[in-house]
């Protein structure tokens, strides 16, 4: 019924939960999960191919940050997906984003520099290749990292579900050179704070923010 997807490798010291987590977001983000479907935890373990202990840990986070709903007796519902909610959703994130931005640009080590150039080269190449799920899963990597790089994680945990929740309106309401432009606007971010100019940071990040306004209803 569905099919998993060849973007979500093991990472370095990731647990199975975390896998299952990110195969599973990743479904929902391309509507391989369709918004409304029920599904149930052993449709979950065969098409992650995770046991029922990290399936379930993963859904319990997913269900939290809004994308699913258990019902019992029923099943796992995937969340609707409502474009008029898009602009909610920006509303609550761009705040947040902007103290990321500037936190990342403060406080970011070479490291997460490194990461983040990683993040802007996969970007390019989705682009090139118009790997529109390539570049989805460069867009989780530099989520990740910004708000690791920013050194809040009190932002960072209000700032994941909104950002997950703005890929997958992103996905449904892309236009015919929206993955361009979104990259455009993700690589002006990255070399901000890398370059560690928190004000720029800042202002980048609203005017991500202020790409993703433009596909709301």
């Amino acid at each position: 019924m569905f099919q998993t997807t060849a973007h979500t490798p093991v990472q370095s010291g990731e647990s199975l939960a975390e896998l299952a987590y990110r195969q599973i977001e990743e479904m929902i983000v391309t509507l391989s999960l369709e918004p409304g479907a029920i599904v149930n935890e052993r449709a979950l373990t065969d098409i992650t191919g995770m046991g029922r202990t990290p399936v379930r840990e993963a859904v319990q986070k997913l269900a939290w940050e809004g994308l699913m709903e258990i019902r019992p007796r029923s099943g796992i519902a995937i969340a609707e997906l409502n474009p008029q909610d898009f602009s909610k959703v920006l509303d609550a994130r761009e705040g947040i984003e902007r103290v990321l931005a500037r936190g990342a640009a403060q406080f970011g080590a070479q490291l997460h520099h490194r990461r983040l150039r990683e993040a802007s080269d996969a970007m390019s190449k989705a682009v090139s290749s118009e790997d529109v799920a390539g570049f989805l899963t460069a867009d989780k990597t530099f989520d990740t990292v910004l708000g690791q790089a920013a050194g809040n994680p009190f932002a960072a945990r209000l700032a994941s579900p909104l950002q997950t929740h703005s890929r997958r309106f992103w996905f449904r309401l892309q236009r015919p050179g929206g993955l361009q432009q979104s990259v455009a606007a993700h690589k002006a971010l990255i070399e901000a704070i890398i370059n560690r100019n928190p004000e720029r940071a800042e202002d980048a990040a609203s005017k991500l923010i202020e790409h993703l306004r433009v596909l709301a209803p």
